[in-house]
């Protein structure tokens, strides 16, 4: 099995007006733009790159970004409560399933008691 190394998502800088812009970053293994000018394409050095981000689709992508600065913030508080629940749910069925396995832990202990009893119960000389 060989061991590949993903691409790092790029994901725009904010300046100091609270926009987004483009920064190129040390790219390490690979960088995927999300803007979907190409799909699938991995970026692997910083002037592919920078050849990229000039591109209309990418400059429309980034603009789009910078129109929905609410949305996104709207959509990632909400996320953050759904997040909050399922830690909620996930931390109460392994509560469940804590309790459970105790159960069957201690309905198999006395199962096995049982079993020992009536086996050490039979007298093997009244068998005929």
């Amino acid at each position: 099995m060989d061991i590949t190394l993903t691409p790092d998502i790029y994901t725009p800088s904010v300046d100091e007006n609270g926009n987004y812009i483009d920064m190129i970053l040390f790219i390490k293994n690979g960088l995927f733009c999300p803007c979907g000018s190409r799909k699938d394409k991995t970026y692997e050095n910083s002037s592919k790159f920078s050849a990229h981000i000039k591109t209309k689709i990418h400059q429309k992508w980034l603009l789009v970004l910078n129109q929905n600065k609410a949305n996104y913030y709207v959509e990632m508080i909400k996320n953050k409560e759904i997040i909050e629940n399922q830690q909620k749910i996930i931390a109460q069925l392994e509560h469940n399933l804590q309790k459970k396995i105790l159960t069957i832990d201690y309905l198999t202990q006395q199962l096995t008691h049982k079993t020992n009893q009536q086996i050490s119960n039979i007298d093997l000389l009244d068998i005929n």
